[in-house]
């Protein structure tokens, strides 16, 4: 039975609460499906074996258990880890010991870009147990800020877009234009894109550019606002993409703890899907804009779907809060989620700053 994609904490008494508490962190913790007896025994547990397992049951029943194996124990599915992320999860913090050798390690990372990003995708590895990722800033002229922006209606069923950045510099691209689309259509969507884009870089407006539209609170025609998207779609295509540079380590310790045929063929699927490095920045780029670390669990990102994995991402940015790139780790299901998300909120801060001033 899946869980029904409303239900919540809330919904589970106190008993059951604590008691899928605990499952999941033995889980998280060991790996292993988790036995009503050993839930009976540990420390401050007063509850039978058999009061325990009904517990379970239920939690099955409402799709946030299941047992891998005839006369197992159970392990969270893929809801249930949602579920305990999202409303259980209790977030560790880093000593200053620890926060002083990552400091340190980056610190002390040569003095080329290349060099400190490679530093920060291992130190991200050998913390979090995973393998780490970073996606390096955009190659080329940093983006800048945004002063106004034109449509010209050309021949030819095409329009051209006049961007004009904030430090002067002209950007001219053509791009198709959508049909029944009228001159007065085309003024009116630059006078849109003016006034929300003016002082803000594209990639930092987009996301609420095409909220308003979506929600249906823009001033402008159909014909007009399916321009806006196309060419918001188009100004953040793959081409752009394939300048960035996606630095990957620690593949070997994803090989750690195998202990079954289904986790070879796991791993296997999982070292395919890096390889696909555009598809990797892709996903990067689109966490970018979210604030602090997202979490994506199994089938919720469909790039790593098949491995069964789970992906956490967080932006870095410089001095200015101006987003540089994205770093994150990729690993089971079964990550240390409240270990590895202050370690890559702290590395997000350090190399952030240090790749700020270089």
């Amino acid at each position: 039975m899946s869980a029904n994609p409303t239900f919540t904490l809330s919904d589970l008494d106190t008993r059951a609460r604590d008691i899928f508490r605990d499952v999941v962190d033995s889980y998280l913790l060991t790996g292993q499906p988790v036995g009503s007896k050993t839930l009976a025994l540990s420390e401050g547990r007063s509850l039978s074996p058999a009061t325990i397992r009904a517990v379970m049951a239920e939690l099955s029943r409402y799709g946030l258990l299941h047992s891998p194996h005839v006369s197992a124990g159970r392990v969270p599915t893929q809801a249930g880890l949602r579920l305990f992320v999202d409303g259980l999860l209790e977030i560790g913090d880093l000593s200053a010991g620890e926060r002083q050798r990552m400091e340190a390690r980056l610190s002390s990372a040569g003095a080329e870009p290349d060099q400190l990003l490679g530093q920060a995708s291992a130190m991200l590895a050998g913390l979090a147990g995973g393998a780490g990722l970073v996606l390096a800033p955009e190659s080329g002229a940093e983006e800048q800020p945004l002063r106004h922006v034109e449509f010209v209606n050309l021949d030819g069923g095409q329009a051209l877009v006049v961007m004009v950045h904030a430090d002067g510099r002209v950007e001219n691209r053509i791009m198709p234009r959508p049909d029944g689309l009228l001159p007065s259509s085309l003024e009116r969507a630059g006078n849109f894109l003016s006034a929300r884009l003016k002082g803000r870089k594209l990639s930092e407006a987009r996301a609420d550019v095409l909220k308003e539209i979506a929600a249906g609170e823009a001033q402008i025609d159909a014909a007009a606002q399916a321009l806006i998207k196309k060419g918001l779609a188009e100004w953040s295509s793959p081409s752009d993409a394939a300048k960035r540079n996606l630095i990957v380590r620690g593949q070997s310790r994803l090989l750690d703890n195998l202990e079954a045929r289904t986790d070879v063929e796991r791993i296997r699927q999982l070292f395919d899907d890096l390889e696909r490095q555009e598809e990797l920045i892709d996903l990067l780029d689109r966490a970018e804009q979210a604030d602090g670390v997202k979490i994506f669990i199994g089938s919720e990102n469909p790039l790593f779907s098949l491995s069964g994995s789970s992906v956490m991402i967080a932006p870095y940015r410089d001095r200015d809060q101006n987003i540089l790139g994205a770093l994150g780790v990729i690993g089971p299901t079964r990550l240390n989620y409240a270990r590895v998300i202050p370690i890559m909120d702290y590395t997000a801060t350090i190399l952030g700053r240090l790749m700020g001033d270089k």
